[in-house]
């Protein structure tokens, strides 16, 4: 085929396939692209999504490569136009056009995982879409305005009025010390309300044209907690939905509490539940509020790196702020920061500086808080807890340099 037959071509990428918008990874922008069929993936640079974005099969080649010309002053030949198609057709794409014949995988749900001493995880169902399928359907009540907007106002008011109870609800969440069985039922309850969370967020994601993948019980060090994962939040058209989509959890966490406030505040004195339910509404709003921290891989942190179009916030601020101070202490010329626009530094030297802001700020906070939860004759070690959370938060770092360590020389090994 000639190029001036190549060019009058009107290819058609294929229905059903995923462009992500804009996204940030490094000093470089990208666009991630998921073909549903198959579930490959590809991610391409702007100019290579300026290409794909235009083949909708009205327009020939030599038009879309005329819109490319004046976008990027460039024109593209035919040897540019074969690879691009090439790569297209090789990875399925093109609609009308199979993709080259490879070995068809094993059906499998989602990526195998090896289970360990510390971590592993277990599926519970079976075929997590038609699940939420059926609560998307039996919850549609839950999404319009007039229920989200009155239910947002009872959980500002709810965090309002606890905020002035503060110190008394402390004082009586602290007599669950001595009460055990209290103790353990508000963990149970706050457990079911993790697992509620994880579900609201595989409801937020399916009300956006999202899809779930797996649903199922997650086992980290001591900890076991429901997990649901849901993909192609990426792509869905709105920031804010894919904001929502991270924030369902929070709110479902927090609508939860709001029975807990009246009763009480209504209950007498010296009722015996009033230290189970102060308990519930402390620790369910700290749970609550603290995933929204924009620390990896809390709800906060996606929400963060959604709604600036972050692919990596955290990668990235850290290689940022390594890179600033070599170029600080002359290990780097300055030159080396010329691919950081001022947006870009701002963004991530601000991510940098909250987050040693937050670590400051959690450190100092835990000797007070320690000494204010614990019982008396645990109070006198509170001035430790600070050390003791450094001293674990090294000891976590350390553990996972040393795991992906290891896992770098098993993929290095013959």
């Amino acid at each position: 085929m000639t190029d001036r037959e190549l060019l009058t071509l009107r290819p058609r990428i294929k229905p059903g396939v995923l462009i992500s918008g804009a996204l940030r990874r490094g000093t470089g922008t990208i666009h991630l692209i998921r073909d549903p069929d198959g579930d490959r993936r590809l991610e391409v640079g702007v100019k290579e999504h300026f290409i794909i974005a235009r083949l909708d099969g009205t327009r020939s080649l030599d038009e879309i490569g005329e819109e490319y010309a004046r976008q990027f002053r460039v024109r593209l030949g035919g040897a540019q136009w074969q690879q691009m198609l090439s790569l297209l057709h090789g990875r399925g794409l093109l609609a009308g056009h199979a993709p080259a014949a490879t070995p068809a995988p094993a059906p499998a749900r989602g990526p195998a995982r090896r289970s360990t001493l510390l971590t592993g995880s277990v599926r519970l169902v079976a075929d997590p879409p038609a699940l939420l399928d059926r609560i998307h359907r039996g919850t549609a009540f839950v999404r319009r305005p007039l229920f989200l907007l009155p239910l947002s106002v009872l959980v500002l008011a709810l965090l309002a009025a606890v905020a002035a109870r503060l110190g008394q609800l402390v004082d009586e969440a602290a007599r669950l010390t001595h009460q055990p069985v209290a103790l353990a039922a508000a963990g149970a309850v706050l457990w079911v309300s993790l697992a509620l969370h994880e579900l609201a967020h595989g409801m937020a994601g399916r009300a956006f044209g999202g899809r779930t993948t797996e649903i199922g019980l997650r086992r980290w060090l001591l900890m076991t907690y429901l997990y649901c994962e849901m993909e192609d939040v990426r792509f869905f058209p709105r920031r804010r939905q894919q904001a929502a989509t991270a924030g369902a959890g929070v709110l479902m966490n927090l609508a939860l509490l709001l029975p807990c406030y009246p009763v009480w505040a209504l209950l007498p004195e010296r009722a015996q539940a009033r230290p189970f339910l102060a308990g519930l509404l402390l620790f369910g709003i700290v749970m609550a509020l603290a995933n929204l921290l924009p620390l990896p891989p809390l709800d906060g942190y996606k929400i963060l790196g959604y709604a600036l179009g972050q692919v990596q916030l955290a990668t990235d601020s850290r290689t940022f702020a390594k890179l600033l101070a070599r170029v600080a202490v002359r290990r780097e010329a300055p030159a080396a920061l010329a691919g950081y626009s001022v947006r870009l530094r701002l963004v991530l030297g601000g991510y940098a500086l909250a987050c040693a802001g937050l670590a400051a700020a959690a450190l100092a906070a835990t000797g007070p808080l320690c000494r204010r939860l614990l019982p008396d004759r645990w109070a006198g070690a509170a001035g430790w807890a600070p050390v003791l959370l450094a001293g674990c938060a090294l000891a976590l770092w350390a553990v996972g340099m040393l795991a992906r360590a290891a896992r770098a020389r098993r993929g290095g090994a013959p």
